[in-house]
């Protein structure tokens, strides 16, 4: 049977040990899975060393694939190996190397050597298909080794510091835990079922429950927890969960910190650039005034109760996110399905601004406001290079090449979804992210077209 090879090389500007060493941290596994594949970890026990096994899940459409691989030839700093033990193809062998390039650079070189099943039937039928997904997924993959490898603090002689996460489980924590395990932070999560692994913290908002004896020493607070805006029509009952989920976690946690005799050195909490309303072509920066309506009332409780947190760490930072961007949820996830079909197009008018950021500078941002002290306050979230509706669903559409020239009406998305429509996809807020780059963030993705080649893998 035909053996197939595929390669992929890159160079990154950090030595050879710091990039083997970032693979072996928890979460690496994680933080390589591409945002559009529907991958789960099951289980991975042991790292990368010889004979530790990890067991991974994805679906492909209807169908779920299960596999199960084991490391092989681990060699400390140089490379090591998976082998497929049980999975979808006839052999996989994928050996991850790492080339010194003098003393600060190396080369991250994955050699995947893999036969498909069926023999020339599977050969026939899914090779192209194959090889194109490979290399879909691994120009992603080394995209975000390098970035995030180039972009590291040099932490030498730091002790290691511990951060605890509410709201982990969401559409930001999903990827942000990854990220920080990566960058060589230990991070305990707060979960509302019973705590199953040593990372997790059982707690209930809505109850003020918090044992801060399970909490440890800690240096740091990140607190995501909040009901999804966008998950229905704003009914009363609806309206009093978004707005006490927020309270609720932030409040629970506060005390749960205050009880604690060593104080965080910092703490984030989400808000929202809900905050300003809809202004129109007003440009926003983070000394605007608060505007009107349900969101702005929301985030303007929010940030009152997390003001009160001042006294309680050293250093309090407030995220106003714009739109997140990834196709594993939020605006972008419930918009694929329509503009992969070609029935995609601008919402209203299409002249309302979106102010959007991509996942992995959302993320990016919370790791720069853990470490640099000049983020304090409330710091916008967004790209510097805000778009249209029609600006973003255009691009959209580039990406996908798929044409966008159904209009979604005013009226149809008023009656379907009420004010929750007309506060969100219809409002227009031109928010610019002034205090973070005064802060000295640098986003790997300003723009919308790299954001969404990179976010769905679609390059030109």
């Amino acid at each position: 049977m035909t053996e197939e090879i595929f390669v992929r090389r890159t160079r990154i500007a950090r030595p050879a040990a710091e990039v083997f060493a970032w693979h072996e941290r928890p979460g690496a596994l994680q933080r390589l899975s591409p945002p559009w594949e529907n991958v789960t970890v099951e289980s991975s026990d042991g790292g990368i060393r010889d004979g530790a096994v990890t067991r991974v899940r994805t679906r492909i459409g209807p169908f779920s694939l299960r596999w199960r691989v084991v490391h092989r030839d681990y060699l400390a700093g140089v490379q090591f190996r998976d082998v497929q033990e049980k999975g979808p193809f006839a052999q996989w062998d994928h050996t991850h190397a790492i080339e010194p390039d003098g003393g600060s650079a190396c080369f991250l070189v994955d050699t995947i050597r893999y036969r498909l099943p069926l023999g020339i039937v599977g050969r026939t039928i899914a090779a192209d298909w194959v090889r194109a997904k490979l290399a879909r997924a691994f120009r992603w993959r080394h995209e975000v080794t390098k970035s995030d490898l180039e972009l590291l603090r040099d932490r030498r002689g730091e002790r290691p510091k511990t951060i605890v996460v509410a709201g982990a489980s969401g559409l930001i924590g999903r990827v942000l835990i990854p990220l920080l395990q990566t960058q060589g932070y230990a991070v305990r999560r707060l979960v509302r079922r019973e705590a199953a692994h040593a990372d997790e913290i059982r707690w209930d908002p809505a109850k003020g429950e918090l044992d801060a004896t399970q909490l440890g020493t800690i240096d740091a607070v990140i607190n995501l927890s909040g009901e999804n805006v966008a998950g229905g029509r704003w009914t009363k009952r609806r309206r009093n969960e978004i707005i006490a989920s927020r309270i609720d976690a932030t409040r629970t946690l506060g005390a749960a910190i205050g009880r604690l005799g060593r104080i965080p050195e910092v703490w984030i909490n989400a808000s929202a650039i809900g905050i300003y309303g809809d202004r129109g072509d007003e440009v926003l920066n983070e000394t605007s005034a608060a505007g009107s309506g349900f969101l702005a009332e929301v985030v303007r409780a929010w940030e009152a109760e997390a003001l009160k947190l001042a006294p309680r760490a050293t250093r309090l930072v407030m995220l106003r996110f714009g739109t997140v961007l990834t196709p594993a949820g939020g605006a972008l996830g419930k918009l694929l399905p329509l503009f992969r079909l070609g029935l995609g197009g601008p919402i209203g008018n299409g002249r309302q601004w979106f102010s959007w950021i991509a996942i992995d500078d959302a993320v990016g941002a919370i790791a720069h406001a853990l470490a640099d002290e000049r983020c304090r306050g409330s710091i916008n979230v967004v790209a510097p290079h805000g778009v249209t509706n029609a600006g973003f669903t255009g691009s959209l559409a580039v990406a996908l090449q798929r044409p966008a020239f159904v209009r979604f009406p005013e009226w149809a998305l008023r009656a379907g979804f009420g004010e929750m429509a007309q506060e969100t996809v219809l409002a227009s807020a031109r928010v610019e992210p002034t205090a973070l780059m005064a802060a000295g963030y640098v986003f790997r993705f300003p723009k919308i077209e790299p954001a969404l080649q990179h976010v769905l893998g679609r390059w030109a």
